[in-house]
């Protein structure tokens, strides 16, 4: 387990990724997506998590240019979208993400949701895209254990991460299971409820121990080998969602915010969106 805001978690490929990432989704392009970035570097981030739909990757690559930290110290993910699906269309969306960041490569590439007959020939060009080495891993966003097995069983390419709406009122288990069983990290996407933090258990724990709720859920995350990208926009906040590593929630403590799951989800269901 991660204990520091710089360690990493090893991919399936040997990358190493950075246990702690900042993700900005619905953070605007141009000034306060760089404000943003700028303040994660500051805090000791070292992973910046976005995706083409979210309009902000020329801002994400502004801030990267701003930097004095080099860029193989930063880990940069990014998604195509589902318009883009398909193997043509893939790799044409991965050059159009690469020139709005001015990056030569990217550290991770996701296929952003399972596109109904799309999502196989996509994770193809993403396969070749990697063996080019023009990302160095790749992965899958929100994908259930049926659309993971369907890549599994079409490619010889083992998807790195499974980026994936988790939190303690969806905690995933059969997909952390799966992911587990098959060398996949399982990223969460909003980790955080989306604010919704005003849960009992939760204020408990964060006054046992002297932390917030926020915190109390991240390291939550953290303790069960699931990597997080918390989005804030927010200096004091993204700093405070980095300050999870003096301190250890106890089995019981997590044994009890396991119990909140009931399956609620604050985004869409992958076998229910309208794409």
């Amino acid at each position: 387990m991660i204990q520091h805001v710089q360690d990493t978690i090893m991919l399936n490929n040997g990358v190493a990724m950075p246990g702690l990432g900042l993700g900005v989704f619905k953070v605007g392009d141009g000034s306060p997506v760089v404000a943003a970035i700028k303040s994660a570097l500051r805090a000791g981030y070292r992973a910046i998590d976005t995706a083409a739909v979210y309009g902000n990757e020329d801002g994400v690559g502004q801030a990267l240019r701003e930097t004095d930290i080099p860029r193989e110290e930063i880990f940069v993910t990014s998604k195509v979208w589902n318009a883009d699906q398909g193997y043509d269309a893939t790799l044409k969306a991965f050059d159009a993400s690469l020139e709005r960041l001015g990056l030569s490569y990217l550290d991770l590439y996701l296929i952003h949701w399972p596109v109904a007959g799309k999502y196989v020939e996509t994770w193809r060009a993403l396969t070749d895209l990697y063996k080019e080495g023009r990302v160095r891993a790749i992965g899958v966003s929100n994908f259930h254990v049926h659309h993971l097995k369907d890549i599994l069983d079409a490619s010889d390419v083992i998807p790195a991460v499974n980026q994936v709406e988790c939190h303690p009122l969806l905690n995933q288990k059969e997909i952390r299971d799966f992911c587990q069983m098959n060398n996949i990290v399982l990223e969460a996407w909003s980790p955080l409820m989306k604010g919704n933090l005003n849960l009992p258990v939760l204020e408990e724990l964060a006054k046992t121990y002297q932390k917030t709720p926020a915190q109390i859920v991240l390291r939550w995350h953290l303790q069960h080998g699931v990597v997080i990208i918390p989005k804030s926009v927010h200096d004091h906040r993204i700093k405070e969602n980095a300050q999870i590593f003096d301190f250890s929630l106890s089995s019981a403590d997590m044994d009890a915010i396991d119990a909140l799951n009931e399956g609620k989800r604050f985004g869409p269901d992958p076998d229910n969106f309208d794409f």
